[in-house]
């Protein structure tokens, strides 16, 4: 009873002293690139209250008597009893300019601890207020709906608050609530219209925060002013990103010089996603100019933007002389044959690159032979994707005869999914196969047939089932023989290899191909057996209880 009397003392209190701190916020901290002083200011705020009320009451429960909204809870159901103190706390939906007029004195209370702020590290001062508590409070001073889903993960390294319709003032208050946080590693905030300022408040929390490594603030509509203001951020090396998702922004050229200038010297950021843009044949150009000087970038996405063929010339001229890109997105920019021509230039230089994508980009076959003239010579690339774009047999079957010409490829995949093919292609790749057991080749349909495993071959899972049952082997025995180094996960490229090896078992190129497509579902490029050790030692504690058994 008593500490309830004290409480109820309290909230007048504790109004007048947040409504004249609002007022001063409001006034001084709410700036688009304040983020840090005003995180400080509420940190003071709530440090206040907690001197004001019992020690062992929460903030929590407090927020929840306070504001009902915010945990789903309904005015008009409270007892009648409870009406005074409803009255007490309504000063969280007045105006601020009403309260502070009310309560000038209790402002100039507490003008004085101003200095504190000055002295105090804040990181020390207020260590005992959670995230939860500032982005609360930030929430009630931005004026807007705080977001459960933020609040219920701020302790695990992973939130996704994609679509959630935040807006610049929205992202605001998760931004300020972040600054000290170093919990979160990964946040999702895709199409949340959070605009350029929002993209401010997101750059200024970076340049404080030491924890967030993967950020995704794709189709956001941050427009030039957005793209400038996360280039400066990469510029300055600031931040410990590694994974930035930028797709679908609005960034046209003139952001292109931005984010050159900022990756020519960045050393953080090691994936990039652009895809979505309006980057043209200048964009191409400058982004050309930054492959030949970073040494940091290992994926780049530029997919969906009209770098054309002067943007992707450029692209490849860079592509030369590029030590640490490995994966590089190119699809729908209409490249052409000439595209073609400068990557298979770079390709013959380039020995870090492993995954290409130039799908749907007008290359014919005059293009592909081009392209065929660096993956002749190129000991690296392993993952080639040409789907939807104007081949016919005769450019699908140069590309074979590249990996067939040269002994130190690596390829593991070419993708010309839309291309009809016929059966000298097929014999052709069945050659090839033989001294590239790890190649797989997707194309479309065989002239004159179905692509289909032929009637006359058995299911291959049939076939090594048939085989350990002669050889009194478990399916667990026969991936541990494969697997070379026991973590139970074999690359889909290695076990193409060894089944091919495999003259005991007798399985052809498409029984494989049908057999990864089982056993690798999701296309990860991998071939996962964990689950199978469960099921071994089930079997061997069964086996045990038979013996066991008089």
């Amino acid at each position: 009873m008593a500490e309830t009397w004290v409480r109820e003392r309290a909230l007048p209190q504790r109004a007048a002293h947040r409504s004249s701190q609002l007022c001063k916020i409001t006034a001084s901290h709410l700036a688009v690139s304040a983020l840090r002083p005003l995180q400080v200011e509420i940190r003071h705020m709530l440090k206040a209250d907690s001197f004001e009320v019992p020690v062992n009451s929460s903030f929590t429960e407090e927020k929840k008597q306070m504001n009902p909204l915010l945990t789903g809870g309904d005015m008009e159901n409270k007892p009648e009893k409870d009406t005074d103190q409803n009255e007490e706390i309504s000063y969280t939906n007045e105006s601020p300019e009403s309260v502070s007029l009310a309560d000038a004195s209790a402002e100039k209370a507490t003008q004085g601890s101003d200095a504190d702020l000055e002295v105090e590290d804040p990181e020390k001062a207020f260590a005992g207020i959670t995230g939860a508590e500032l982005y609360l409070e930030a929430c009630r001073l931005l004026e807007v709906v705080p977001v459960s889903h933020f609040i219920q993960n701020l302790a695990k390294p992973y939130i996704n608050l994609n679509h959630h319709g935040l807006g610049p003032k929205g992202v605001k208050a998760i931004a300020i609530a972040l600054v000290s946080n170093t919990t979160v590693t990964h946040l999702e905030l895709e199409d949340n219209c959070i605009l350029a300022e929002g993209a401010i408040c997101i750059v200024e929390m970076l340049r404080e925060n030491s924890s967030l490594q993967e950020l995704n603030i794709s189709n956001n509509h941050l427009d030039t002013a957005g793209a400038e203001a996360i280039a400066s951020l990469l510029l300055d090396n600031m931040s410990y990103l590694y994974a930035l998702q930028l797709s679908g922004n609005n960034f046209g050229e003139e952001t292109a010089p931005y984010f050159a200038e900022a990756l020519m010297g960045n050393y953080q950021v090691k994936e990039l996603d652009l895809s979505h843009n309006e980057f043209c044949e200048k964009g191409g150009q400058l982004l050309g100019q930054m492959l030949a000087s970073n040494t940091t970038l290992e994926i780049l996405d530029l997919s969906w933007n009209h770098l054309r063929r002067k943007g992707t010339v450029a692209l490849g001229t860079g592509l030369r002389g590029n030590g640490a890109l490995k994966i590089l997105n190119l699809s729908w920019n209409g490249i052409g044959n000439e595209g073609a021509l400068a990557l298979g230039e770079a390709l013959k230089v380039n020995n870090v690159l492993v995954h290409l994508d130039i799908s749907n980009n007008q290359i014919n076959n005059e293009g592909a032979k081009k392209l065929c003239r660096g993956l002749e010579v190129n000991g690296k690339l392993k993952i080639l994707k040409m789907a939807n774009n104007p081949l016919t047999v005769e450019g699908a079957t140069a590309l074979v005869m590249s990996v067939r010409k040269n002994p130190k490829s690596m390829m593991e995949e070419i993708d010309i999914s839309n291309v009809l093919v016929n059966e000298t292609f097929i014999k052709l790749l069945d050659f090839v196969c033989q001294t590239h057991p790890e190649l797989d080749v997707i194309y479309g349909e065989v002239e004159g047939c179905i692509a289909k495993i032929p009637k006359q071959h058995p299911n291959p899972m049939k076939v090594i089932q048939n085989y350990l049952k002669e050889h009194n082997l478990r399916l667990w025995d026969f991936f541990r023989n494969i697997d070379k180094d026991g973590n139970m996960k074999i690359p889909v490229a290695a076990f193409r290899r060894a089944m091919m090896q495999q003259s005991s078992i007798p399985l052809d190129r498409v029984q494989i191909g049908e057999l990864v497509h089982k056993l690798d579902r999701n296309r990860t490029g991998v071939v996962d057996y964990s689950h199978l050790k469960e099921q071994k030692a089930m079997e061997g504690k069964i086996e045990e209880e038979k013996k066991e058994e008089p």
